[in-house]
């Protein structure tokens, strides 16, 4: 699990859809979520810290949560299908450990209320992110690449005599 924080809200410059956009807490992988536009503007008030007179949607699921005596404990981004992302809520009071299904974006307005982490698995990243820090990137290929090139026939010796002594 990655943890990810909201970047911003983006609009696809095709169809007019608006993208939440999440990034890695190094800033090295972003993670494009096309959503509605109802949750889009719940995201985009509480990143403008915009208050509004009576509760909307996800204020309430908040009041609801708390009510109840739970804690949203944390949101995880943990599946992508045919473009199709999918999120569940990790509710706890004491011991207890609720899971409810949710879209990423419903999820991702939720957490943000309750200052709650946003985590996004391994899988969903590298089936949709993009790079953000290419020359990073690029800078730890190349050590790689050095590293590799560094290695000698003799290193795996050590290894697996090193290996072999661990197993007896």
């Amino acid at each position: 699990m990655i943890e990810m924080k909201v970047m911003g809200i983006a609009l696809d410059t095709r169809t007019g859809s608006p993208i939440v956009v999440l990034h890695d807490l190094e800033n090295r992988k972003a993670l494009p979520i096309w959503i509605g536009s109802a949750e889009a503007s719940a995201i985009i008030r509480k990143i403008e810290k915009l208050s509004v007179a009576r509760p909307m949607t996800h204020d309430l699921i908040i009041s609801i949560i708390d009510k109840a005596g739970y804690k949203l404990d944390r949101i995880e981004i943990n599946d992508v299908e045919k473009e199709t992302y999918y999120a569940t809520l990790f509710l706890t009071k004491g011991e207890e450990v609720l899971e409810i299904d949710s879209r990423p974006s419903d999820a991702i307005a939720v957490a943000m209320r309750a200052e709650a982490p946003i985590f996004v698995t391994a899988n969903v990243l590298m089936n949709g992110s993009v790079s953000t820090d290419s020359a990073r990137d690029e800078e730890e290929a190349e050590e790689f690449k050095e590293f590799i090139q560094s290695i000698k026939p003799s290193d795996f010796e050590k290894l697996i005599d090193k290996h072999r002594e661990s197993d007896q």
